[in-house]
């Protein structure tokens, strides 16, 4: 009987640790309504599953992902000390792409946001959003 029950328990120890090798799996689901001018609120509904709360790339659904998600936190530093609005503003809208990395995991939020509700205030939530972006670099 102890056999038995050791056995179970190694069963049951193996079957934890493969599921905790499996990989994330990143589930779709609905977007929350937020407010168009409200750029953090609109970055943790929508920005820290892949990007984390502090925009390091550290969300939990980062290793989900085919490519790591950017540390937002670095924009400027990475475009000697200015922060490029206007690209910044196309890629969350879905305007550029960036060949470089090849396939984008990130959503296209401007066909999103567009669903939300008006043209205007789609460009309200990039525009508020890109500022929040800006605000929080290192």
């Amino acid at each position: 009987m102890k056999a038995l029950i050791g056995a179970v328990a190694a069963l049951t120890l193996t079957a934890g640790l493969a599921a905790a090798q499996q990989p994330p799996k990143i589930q779709v689901g609905t977007m929350a309504r937020t407010s168009p001018v409200d750029g953090k609120e609109m970055f943790t509904s929508y920005c820290a599953t892949c990007h984390g709360p502090d925009g390091k790339g550290t969300g939990p659904a980062a290793k989900a992902l085919t490519k790591a998600p950017a540390d937002l936190t670095k924009i400027s530093a990475r475009n000697n000390g200015t922060f490029p609005g206007v690209r910044i503003r196309r890629y969350i809208e879905g305007s550029d792409e960036i060949a470089a990395h090849g396939t984008r995991d990130m959503p296209m939020w401007g066909s999103l946001f567009r669903k939300m509700g008006s043209s205007d205030a789609a460009e309200l939530r990039i525009e508020s959003l890109a500022r929040y972006l800006e605000s929080i670099q290192q």
